[in-house]
């Protein structure tokens, strides 16, 4: 018997996934976690009118997905003062990123991101064989200038940017990413990443033109609206390139639950304000959390906190497996400096009181 002939390309990768998932360590502990503050997943639920809309639609699951997502285009279209040719929805930014590689980047070209950031855009990269360049976070942002001045020497057909920033928490303004555009080399992409925006101070989101052909955007219904599972997202950018993802993406690949839900998510503009309302209030008291243990909390335009636990990575590793050791799931970045942080997800009053029970005693152990 033999084997299949695998490219030459897959062969040379290595078998590692962007991220462990919590049920998957779950199984390997042999036991639940307490508290699920890891994966920046929104713990307040999805809007009753989608959980309704989708309940409804789960009678017509035994159809396809509407393949160009119309209805939901149209709204998305009226939410983003856009048309609806500017409008693309896949399976979440997650599935976007890997549609917008495929589209752009063949063998040995050149994309430049921050080293640090969200490794599934890296690893859609290595999957298509591009040249990953790297520049560093600067004072824990990511650096506009720095990344369109790399793109330009090492000619880049596409630049990753979060904008606010995972894992951080960290945010600029639009008007300096706007700016910053003016950097830009011709022939090269912005992939501008704003699945946190909604949680953002007013005047995050750049005010770009929504047909400007140097930037695409992305969103998602996975953080402010609550509907990780469904997976489902959108991109938002000139009608040329929209257009242009119809020629590799799945066009039956949006579960038609998912798009009622997402639909009604949009349209219940009250569920928005009230989750981001208790986001605010979770970053408080986690940075409350943080300080009553002598820690400090960046500060934050996500659902999420990265706290900086004080020491290098070694030790923070130490507070994460402490954590997990207690019940409680989190993650922290991967690279010095950031390394340094934990990155602790928005809760529920009670998911924080289980961070605030069992951080002492996860830093008590990380010390001895």
């Amino acid at each position: 018997m033999t084997a299949p002939r695998y490219t030459d390309l897959v062969q040379s990768l290595p078998s590692t996934v962007p991220f462990v998932g919590p049920e998957e360590q779950e199984r390997a502990r042999g036991a639940p976690f307490r508290a699920r503050l890891g994966a920046n997943e929104s713990l307040f639920g999805p809007s009753p009118a989608a959980v309704k809309a989708m309940q409804a639609e789960v009678l017509e699951i035994w159809k396809y997905g509407e393949p160009s997502s119309y209805d939901l285009r149209q709204e998305l279209a009226r939410h983003m003062r856009a048309r609806p040719e500017n409008i693309l929805v896949g399976e979440g930014i997650d599935g976007l990123l890997g549609n917008l590689v495929r589209l752009l980047i063949g063998p040995g070209d050149a994309v430049v991101t921050s080293d640090g950031a969200y490794p599934t855009f890296n690893y859609h990269v290595a999957g298509f064989g591009g040249a990953l360049h790297k520049v560093p976070y600067k004072d824990d942002h990511e650096d506009p200038t720095a990344l369109f001045h790399k793109a330009r020497e090492v000619n880049a057909k596409l630049v990753y940017l979060a904008n606010p920033d995972n894992p951080m928490g960290t945010w600029h303004s639009g008007e300096t990413i706007v700016a910053a555009l003016d950097d830009l080399p011709e022939g090269c992409l912005l992939l501008l990443d704003e699945a946190y925006v909604e949680f953002a101070p007013q005047g995050t989101a750049a005010p770009i033109e929504v047909d400007d052909p140097r930037v695409i955007r992305m969103r998602t219904f996975s953080k402010a609206y609550g509907m990780a599972g469904a997976r489902i997202g959108y991109a938002i950018g000139a009608p040329d390139l929209i257009r242009s993802f119809d020629k590799i993406r799945n066009h039956f690949g949006m579960n038609r639950v998912a798009q009622a839900g997402a639909l009604a998510a949009v349209r219940d503009s009250a569920w928005l304000a009230h989750v981001t309302d208790q986001v605010a209030k979770a970053r408080a008291r986690i940075t409350a959390i943080a300080t009553e243990n002598g820690l400090s909390a960046l500060p934050s335009a996500t659902n999420f906190v990265a706290v900086d636990c004080g020491a290098d990575g070694a030790f923070s590793t130490r507070v994460l497996e402490g954590l997990v050791a207690r019940d409680v799931f989190v993650r922290k970045p991967f690279v010095a400096p950031q390394d340094r942080c934990i990155r602790i997800s928005c809760g529920r009053p009670q998911d924080l009181d289980v961070l605030a029970e069992t951080l002492p005693e996860a830093l008590a152990a990380a010390r001895s």
